[in-house]
């Protein structure tokens, strides 16, 4: 899709991405979890306290995705020590790549996804990792289509619930 901008977030930009943060959450999510758990969830992850302390981790990076104007979805990548589980020097997570559902099938995903290669090569790491929830067969799909597999699992809570996220990476 032509006039996507890919904006680095910057700290004064917290309430910008708690909005999207929850509105992508939501729709991608709601569907499939109670009203307590997703309520619980946006309100603990993406309080303005824990993304504000995300954002000041040197080891996280976020940026937007623009569309005339209108933030439309956006990334979140880890190294060293932000990451989440593996914490490989070696390694790029992709915590997160969330786009509003009215951008879906618009390769918003897919133009988020390249900033996080780039940023990968970039720094000469040797691949990218995620987890994903199993239920999540078109993050899945995406994943698989770019050249993922998957290596493990893990289980997520998620409010009262155990869910199973797969690990994938792909190598650089």
């Amino acid at each position: 899709m032509e006039n996507i901008v890919i904006e680095k977030i910057k700290i004064d930009d917290t309430e910008k991405l708690q909005r999207i943060a929850k509105k992508t959450f939501f729709e991608t999510f709601s569907p499939y979890n109670t009203a307590e758990n997703m309520e619980k969830y946006l309100n603990e992850k993406f309080s303005e306290e824990k993304l504000l302390s995300e954002l000041k981790n040197k080891n996280s990076e976020f940026f937007f995705a623009i569309y005339l104007g209108d933030v439309v979805g956006y990334l979140k990548v880890n190294s060293g020590d932000a990451q989440t589980e593996l914490q490989d020097k070696n390694a790029l997570e992709i915590e997160r790549i969330y786009v509003s559902k009215d951008f879906h099938g618009k390769k918003v995903g897919q133009i988020l996804y390249d900033k996080a290669l780039y940023i990968a090569q970039s720094k000469n790491l040797q691949y990218v990792w995620l987890g994903v929830w199993e239920e999540n067969h078109r993050a899945v799909q995406f994943y698989k289509k770019n050249g993922f597999v998957e290596f493990d699992k893990h289980i997520f809570k998620f409010g009262d619930e155990e869910q199973t996220d797969l690990m994938m990476r792909k190598e650089l």
